[in-house]
């Protein structure tokens, strides 16, 4: 399990253990915080830096380490 603080989550990188379209490094280029509940994630935006494309994600999903690896590996 990957440990994440959301305080450093924008512009952090993470790499998919199993790529999909040859998208394999990306990037987390957007960040939205709810202040009224003590700064919890609301969304999370990962860029492709192969294609350039971008998705939301639950941010959650980037702790599970059968799926994400932090940095570019």
């Amino acid at each position: 399990m990957n440990k994440i603080n959301p305080k450093k989550l924008l512009h952090s990188k993470w790499t998919a253990i199993k790529p999909v379209n040859k998208e394999k490094h990306f990037i987390v280029t957007e960040v939205e915080f709810d202040e009224a509940r003590e700064g919890m994630v609301l969304s999370c935006t990962l860029e492709a830096a192969f294609s350039r494309r971008a998705k939301n994600i639950n941010w959650h999903e980037l702790k599970e380490s059968d799926k994400w690896l932090h940095g570019w590996k």
